[in-house]
């Protein structure tokens, strides 16, 4: 593990940028528009797993934006975090508002709810290898941009990785994805957290194969489904992400089917999960239609 003088030096005394290695510099001008100089945008991985959410990047993986993101994450470049976070936040924004666009009928009026950034956990070996939590360290500055900029966004680590999960490095994307399919829970108590945030965003700072997010989408999605029958038990108000849109039969005193709530909930469960990253491969990029 590193000592925390290892990480105060990294932090006020950086000897060459993150990308490129020009000395003195956390992360030069060149290397900066490269991971956060272009809009995100929607990309999508190929083959695309089952369940993947919306996912939105700033940067493709390659030369400065990976040489940083290894730097940051594999050699403990703890000062990279900042820019990255920077870069991280900006995919959020456009994450949210793709969202938005796609919501028929958002919900008005109320206070604002902030999204809540919920990390993709390493294995336990890997954290344990590199010193730090890379990909919490990465949302927790975006969450601090966010904020700043007026987004009450919180970061909530509540993905956990069940025993027996192998490396993926050298796996294939079919291999990814079995390897991944049912790794992830979330913690208990965790859904309370998440059902009573606003959005939830998916994080990471990596998109390749995208097994990893289809995962960790789908371990949130089970403990939000669970959560929100006992939530509408709980309470006679739904909570703003189970608002039932059947306006007129309910002023008419009428009731509608259980079935078609339930459809209606499960849909806006799905649709408040989406995900960010700040870099996926060029391929993802090309791929992107929209």
């Amino acid at each position: 593990m590193r000592g925390w003088w290892q990480d105060l030096t990294d932090l006020v005394l950086p000897t060459e940028c993150g990308g490129c290695g020009r000395a003195r510099a956390v992360l030069c001008d060149r290397c900066r528009a490269a991971l956060g100089g272009s809009p995100p945008r929607r990309v999508r991985p190929e083959p695309e797993p089952p369940g993947l959410p919306v996912v939105h990047a700033s940067a493709p993986y390659a030369d400065e934006v990976r040489a940083t993101l290894l730097a940051h994450k594999e050699r403990g470049a703890l000062a990279l975090a900042r820019p990255l976070g920077e870069a991280l936040a900006g995919a959020v924004r456009a994450a949210l508002r793709a969202r938005t666009r796609r919501q028929a009928q958002p919900v008005a009026g109320g206070p604002v709810v902030g999204p809540l950034l919920v990390p993709v956990p390493s294995s336990g070996r890997a954290v344990r290898a590199r010193g730090h939590l890379a990909e919490r360290r990465i949302a927790l500055a975006a969450a601090g941009v966010l904020r700043r900029d007026g987004l009450p966004a919180r970061v909530a680590p509540v993905l956990r990785q069940r025993p027996g999960v192998a490396d993926q490095a050298g796996l294939t994307a079919s291999q990814r994805l079995a390897n991944l399919t049912g790794a992830l829970t979330v913690a208990p108590g965790g859904e309370l957290l998440l059902i009573g945030g606003g959005p939830v965003v998916l994080v990471d700072d990596v998109m390749t194969t995208g097994a990893s997010l289809a995962e960790s989408a789908r371990a949130v999605r089970t403990a939000l489904h669970r959560a929100a029958p006992d939530v509408r038990k709980r309470s006679s108000i739904s909570a703003p992400a189970f608002v039932y849109r059947g306006g007129r039969r309910e002023r008419r005193g009428e009731q509608p089917h259980r079935t078609a709530q339930e459809r209606v909930s499960r849909r806006m469960v799905d649709e408040r999960v989406c995900a960010a990253v700040v870099a996926a491969s060029p391929d993802a990029f090309e791929l992107n239609r929209n």
